[in-house]
């Protein structure tokens, strides 16, 4: 009761009362039962309150956590140019990288993946000279990972694949889930696929007067997805979903 009368003077007098406790410089990350000091909570009940990141979850954080500890979520830079390809005149992966500018503080949202790798291939050894084409299946992968603007595209109609399509799950393969028998997709022809000086892409079929021939591609990343496909027409741009387009590399 004096307490309250000496508090309630104090307001009469106009004076400024600062709060002693709350969180107030006492920020601290992840779950911390020592972080702690005594004062209100956010569901009003006074006590024993907390100021580090796992209060949100057990929600007994101090009333001014969220003003003295702003979330700050991660940030990163931007990615990184693509590497050349591990290993020329064959399947192979390139990856491109970024890094963590600013790491999360107070339940922010945690950093995203910081490598990112894709299925390629180079028609060019190490000394420049060019190789790979004329040879085996058509090799493709996911639109996402062109690197320009096609030239031009080829619509094909799936008609088999191995089942190892489906079950891949790493991060630059989940593209391979959506090839399906039956359907019809789109591969773009764009450099290094692309043969010098010509309108044609290494395993786009220009070889073969028939559309009716069967042909054969494989997946980029996973040299156990596999299939055949037919042939049913160039056209200037591709029309597929972006789940049946792909890309020749």
């Amino acid at each position: 009761l004096t307490e309250k009368r000496t508090h309630a003077c104090a307001l009469a007098r106009g004076e400024n009362h600062l709060v002693s406790g709350g969180c107030s410089g006492k920020c601290c990350r992840g779950r911390d039962t020592n972080c702690l000091t005594t004062d209100w909570r956010m569901d009003r009940v006074h006590g024993t309150c907390y100021c580090d990141e796992g209060c949100v979850r057990t929600k007994d954080c101090c009333f001014d956590y969220f003003t003295e500890c702003p979330a700050q979520d991660c940030v990163v830079s931007d990615w990184s140019f693509w590497s050349g390809c591990a290993k020329p005149c064959q399947p192979s992966v390139r990856i491109r990288v970024r890094h963590i500018e600013q790491q999360p503080h107070n339940s922010g949202q945690p950093c995203p993946g910081l490598e990112q790798r894709a299925g390629c291939r180079e028609y060019r050894d190490h000394l420049g000279r060019h190789c790979g084409f004329n040879s085996g299946p058509a090799f493709i992968t996911s639109m996402a990972f062109a690197k320009g603007r096609p030239k031009f595209c080829v619509e094909f109609k799936l008609e088999s694949r191995t089942p190892h399509c489906t079950v891949e799950n790493r991060p630059h393969t989940l593209w391979m889930r959506y090839i399906t028998e039956g359907f019809n997709v789109c591969v773009a022809c764009e450099p290094p696929a692309m043969r010098n000086n010509t309108s044609s892409c290494q395993g786009d079929g220009q070889e073969s007067d028939k559309y009716a021939t069967v042909l054969h591609w494989q997946a980029v990343g996973n040299p156990q997805c596999s299939g055949t496909w037919k042939k049913i027409q160039k056209t200037q741009r591709c029309a597929c979903p972006p789940q049946h387009s792909f890309v020749f590399i």
